[in-house]
C-alpha cells in the first residue's frame, strides 16, 4: 500500500469524526488486494484502543477505496490493570460517611488502646509540614503569629487550635502559624483621621 493508502484511510477516520486519529501505527495485510491501516485513538474511556480502516485496491485500478472503519481494542487495553491491594490506594481524605477504615494489623501508630509515640511523631511532622505549619504561604505573609493570638487554644508550646470562625476553625495549628485574622490585627480607617483645615497663605501681610 502507498503513502496514498495511508491518508486516504486517515483521512475518511478524520471525516468519520468519532474522535482524534493519532499517528499510524502499521499496516496489516487482509487480502491481496485490501490492508487493514492502524492508527492511533484518543477517545476518553478508550485508553489503549486503535482506529482500523480497511482499505482495498481492485486489480486494474490505481485508486484505493473504503471498505470499513471501526474503533478497536489493541491487547494492552484486554489486560486487567495491575492489582493494587485497598490498603495502599486509599488516600486522606477518602474516607466518607458511613465508610470503616480498620487499622492495619500492628499498626505502628497505635499502641495497645493509644496512640503511640511514632503515631503522635507522624502526627506533629505531617501539621508542621501541611496548610497551618510555620512554613505555609498564610503563615509567611502573616504579620502576626499564632502564639500571641487570644483565639489560640494552646495544647502545647507547638501547637494548639485556632477557634477563629473566619480562619482556621477547629483546626490544629503551629504556634509560629499565623494570618491577618490575628485577634491584635489592627487596620488604619483613613476616613477616620483627623482632617486638618486648609491654611490660606496668599493672605495680606500687616
Amino acid at each position: 500500500m502507498s503513502h496514498e493508502a495511508v491518508e486516504t484511510a486517515r483521512w475518511a477516520l478524520e471525516e468519520f469524526g468519532e474522535g482524534d486519529v493519532g499517528q499510524h501505527l502499521g499496516i496489516v495485510m487482509t487480502g491481496a488486494d485490501s490492508a487493514t491501516h492502524r492508527f492511533a485513538a484518543d477517545v476518553p474511556g478508550y485508553s489503549g484502543w486503535e482506529w482500523h480502516a480497511v482499505v482495498a485496491c481492485p486489480p486494474g485500478e490505481s485508486t484505493v477505496t473504503i471498505s470499513e472503519l471501526a474503533l478497536v481494542p489493541a491487547a494492552q487495553a484486554l489486560q486487567a490493570p495491575q492489582w493494587v491491594p485497598w490498603s495502599d490506594r486509599i488516600q486522606p481524605g477518602d474516607l466518607g460517611p458511613g465508610d470503616l477504615m480498620p487499622p492495619e494489623p500492628n499498626d505502628p501508630r497505635i499502641d495497645g488502646e493509644e496512640l503511640s509515640k511514632q503515631g503522635l511523631d507522624d502526627a506533629l511532622s505531617r501539621w508542621r509540614q501541611g496548610d497551618y505549619g510555620p512554613n505555609s504561604e498564610m503563615a509567611k505573609q502573616a504579620p502576626l503569629q499564632c502564639h500571641t493570638c487570644a483565639f489560640f487554644l494552646a495544647w502545647d508550646r507547638s501547637f494548639g487550635l485556632c477557634s477563629n470562625e473566619f480562619s482556621a476553625d477547629g483546626h490544629v495549628v503551629h504556634s509560629r502559624y499565623g494570618c491577618g485574622a490575628h485577634s491584635r490585627t489592627r487596620v488604619v480607617d483613613p476616613e477616620a483621621r483627623k482632617v486638618q483645615e486648609p491654611f490660606d497663605d496668599e493672605g495680606p501681610f500687616f
